[in-house]
């Protein structure tokens, strides 16, 4: 089992820019991979970016450029840098984890972000 907590959502204005920490239980390097996934009002849950535990990343193409994912394995700590943000941003925004064959999820954090 993995908990993850997630931090840092909030209101900003469109150009702003939020950080994202998830927090795990258990040691990073026992973790396959990390990642954020995000779902807005109506829409359906959609990948915005992972990390995989040896430091490669992949990002949706709509967060490309202004997003940045990365791992403190120190700290057991996943991040999302978000910068340029878009009123199309808004979502609630979770973390998993793929965790000895099981993704776990955490319970999420908004972000909203104002025209």
């Amino acid at each position: 089992q993995v908990q993850l907590v997630e931090s840092g959502g909030g209101l900003v204005q469109a150009g702003g820019s939020l950080r994202l920490s998830c927090a795990a239980s258990v040691s990073m390097f026992s973790i396959d991979a990390m990642g954020w996934y995000r779902q807005a009002p109506g829409k359906q849950r959609e990948l915005v970016a992972t990390i995989t535990k040896g430091g490669s990343t992949n990002y949706a193409d709509s967060v490309k450029g202004r997003f940045t994912i990365s791992r403190d394995n120190a700290k057991n700590t996943v991040y999302l840098q978000m910068n340029s943000l878009k009123p199309d941003d808004t979502a609630v925004y979770y973390c998993t984890a793929d965790y000895w064959g099981g993704r776990y999820w955490g319970q999420g954090t908004q972000v909203t972000v104002s025209s």
